[in-house]
Order: C-alpha cells, then structure tokens, then sequence
C-alpha cells in the first residue's frame, strides 16, 4: 500500500518555498534520527544545487546512537553538506547551528554581509522547537502532531543571520513505499491517513529482526514469533488488548506499539540504515523503468490506431 498525506497547506507551501529558494544562501534541513533519508524531502534535491546544507537529525534520543553516526558520515558524502546531530533538550548544541552557518559561508561571514537561510523539515520533526531555540524567544508554536506551522515567517537570529521558516511540508508522492510506512510509523502522517495495524505490522516485520531484544524485553516474550501478525497478537495478549473471548483487538495493539515505538519506550531505534536505502533505491530504479516502459508502449499503442 502507497501512504500519503498531501493536504493543501503543503501544496501551498511547497510552491513558496520554490519562489524563494533562489534568494536563500543556505538551507537547513531538519531530518528525523530515526529515518534520516525517509525524512528528506525530494525536491531539495533538485532544486539546491550546490547551494551550502546544513542537515540537522533531530529526535537523536530516540535513535540508534551508532546508526546516527552512519549516516551523518553517509549524508555528509554529498558536496557542501554537513551534518549536526541534537535533541530538543539540547539548546547548546542546537545553538551550534549559527556557528556552522557563519563558517560554511566564510566569504559572507568575513564581509559583514547578511547570510540568508532558510529552514526545512517534515511535519512533527521538532523544527518549531528547534527554531526557538536558536531564536532565543517562542516564535514557532510547537505540539507533538503533524501540520502545526501553517505559514512562513522570517527571523533575525542575530550574527548576520536571517532565518525563513517554513510549515512542515511532506511531498505529493512518496515514490519509496517504505519510506511512506516509516514517515507513518514515525508519527510524520496524521493517523487518519492509514490504518494503524498495517502500519505496525510494517514496523514490527523489521523490529523483530533488527530489534528483537528490546521487543522482549519491553512485552515480556521469551520467544519471538516469526510472523509479524502472531507478534502484534502476542503483544496485544500481553498488554490486555483483548474483546470477549480472548481475541485479540488489532487496532487498540497496533496503536499501542506506535504509541510506545514513537515515545522512546522500546529503547532507541532507527528504521533505516544506508544499506537498506541503496538497495530500496535499486528496487525504485526498476519500478520507474518499468512504468516508462508501459507508458512508452501505451504511446506507441496510441499512435498505431
């Protein structure tokens, strides 16, 4: 199943942000630990060009500390990139933002000249905290749901710095069906947009393999099932997920997992890892040939008649 969750403030915004673009001298892009590539958003890519990056990965105290450090070296391979990793509740290194904005345009910084950067992130990635951080004051609302921001705004951070904000904006087509499941499960999507045991079964296919310890630890299982649905049965059993009879209620399980995934409580896990995003690339690589190919004999089909 494709997720997706385009409403029209995005669409909005995202047609903004490409007007703008090409007056901003630096972007920073805030990017969810958690899912360091599902997190991008893919219009950057074609519109940036060699335009300064800074990659922010937020939400680091619920990730994996040593896949954290895989990608920042995986996303600082790409020319004028540079990666800091941070929680909320670290204003201090937040703040580090300013300085590594000022030292990635030397030529402004040693002018006195205005550097003007603008800030990216998904909906529900801590963009608005972050902001006030390096602000220094609340501007930006913040709350634990997607779609908060709605409109752009300009902030003078001091030091010559100017700062657009920018609502949280995902894209009209997540073309990596994995990385539409972990935007959801990740909280990114508003949960009207999907159902929540497809998305935990989706979780749980890669939790058990990757993180089955914790998922012991956490339910209480001595053995795990192979079989993501007798997993998500077992967990529902355990934590009292059950209507008369004994049968196990799916949805109020799978909510549960999200809920305890999402907060931290299974300890700290990311969902990806560049491997795992090479090889989906590939597998996307043939998808489009394979889509061009139907869509070329379609034309040719259409020309003959």
């Amino acid at each position: 199943m494709q997720i997706q969750w385009y409403p029209g403030h995005m669409h909005k915004a995202s047609k903004e942000i490409k007007y703008a673009l090409p007056d901003i001298d630096l972007l920073i892009e805030i990017l969810d630990a958690r899912i360091p590539y599902s997190s991008q958003n893919p219009m950057l890519a074609g519109l940036r060009g060699d335009k300064p990056t800074i990659r922010v990965l937020s939400k680091t105290d619920l990730a994996d500390p040593e896949l954290t450090k895989a990608w920042q070296t995986y996303l600082e391979r790409e020319q004028a990139v540079k990666t800091l990793a941070v929680t909320t509740q670290q204003p201090e290194k937040i703040k580090q933002i300013i300085d590594l904005c000022a030292k990635m345009l030397p030529e402004k910084t040693a002018a006195n000249k205005v550097i003007r950067t603008m800030i990216m992130g998904i909906p529900n990635v801590g963009k608005s905290t972050i902001i006030n951080v390096l602000a220094g004051r609340t501007i930006a609302k913040t709350g634990n749901e997607p779609a908060v921001t709605k409109q752009q705004q300009r902030i003078n951070l001091g030091n010559n710095i100017v700062l657009s904000d920018t609502p949280g904006v995902l894209w009209p087509n997540v073309e990596n069906r994995h990385s539409g499941y972990r935007l959801a499960v990740t909280g990114a999507i508003k949960d009207t947009a999907f159902q929540h045991d497809d998305i935990a079964l989706y979780a749980l296919e890669y939790l058990g393999k990757a993180y089955a310890e914790n998922l012991k630890a956490r339910y209480r299982l001595t053995e795990l099932p192979s079989e993501a649905m007798t997993l998500l049965q077992a967990i529902g059993t355990k934590r009292g997920c059950l209507r008369s009879g004994g049968v196990v209620e799916l949805d109020k399980a799978a909510k549960l997992l999200l809920n305890e995934l999402r907060a931290g409580t299974l300890g700290q896990i990311t969902l990806e890892t560049p491997e795992m995003i090479e090889a989906e690339m590939v597998e996307l690589t043939a998808i489009r040939a394979e889509k061009e190919a139907k869509k070329a004999a379609k034309r040719r089909g259409n020309r003959q008649d």
